[in-house]
């Protein structure tokens, strides 16, 4: 195993994933949960997000390739998916919970495209594709990553508790802003790539 290329991978994916900026994000789409509900939330959605980047890693060019699907269109639909999640948020629409109204935000958007986003899964892709050998440690790489991204997003309930009511309704608010400029920014990227190469 090459201790560098697992490093290089566990620093990458624990960076895109982003588990401290999505903690609160995840506490807005789960506002209204048990304690016991939102782990569940939690495991389900870095399990879905882990097999998800494991499986580009191994398949993704192929399955983009055969689909004729480009890296930058990935990345427009994911900048989408992330527009209209906050929208929501600064509509106060995420005041209720989420799972109720027939969504499964362990999936969609947390898993996809917060946890596994399009830099993500590009990344991994390119790792994978340095060289045979390496693939054992990018693998390890990964899993070690998606596993402290799981610890510290599950540590979000406690965050909750220390905010209080209204200053979950500002955070979300605040957060909503930012996760609409984080959209834009991740579907001009594509959109650029599009049309401008």
């Amino acid at each position: 195993m090459d201790t560098s290329i697992l490093v290089r991978t566990f620093v990458a994916v624990f960076v895109l994933a982003d588990a401290l900026g999505n903690a609160p994000i995840f506490l807005a789409l789960t506002k209204g949960m048990e304690i016991d509900e939102r782990n569940r939330v939690v495991d389900r959605a870095t399990f879905v997000a882990t097999a998800v980047i494991l499986g580009f890693a191994f398949a993704g060019q192929a399955i983009l390739d055969y689909l004729h699907i480009s890296i930058a269109s990935l990345q427009v639909a994911g900048g989408l998916l992330l527009l209209l999640v906050a929208l929501d948020m600064l509509k106060g629409e995420m005041d209720e919970p989420v799972i109720e109204q027939g969504r499964d935000v362990a999936i969609t958007p947390l898993a996809l495209p917060l946890l596994a986003g399009p830099g993500t899964l590009t990344t991994v892709m390119l790792m994978m594709s340095e060289s045979q050998a390496a693939q054992l440690s990018v693998v390890a790489g990964i899993v070690a990553a998606m596993a402290v991204t799981w610890f510290i997003v599950r540590q979000s309930s406690r965050i909750d508790k220390w905010m209080g009511a209204e200053g979950a309704i500002i955070v979300t608010k605040i957060l909503g802003f930012l996760l609409a400029a984080l959209a834009v920014e991740i579907g001009s990227a594509g959109i650029r790539e599009l049309f401008l190469v």
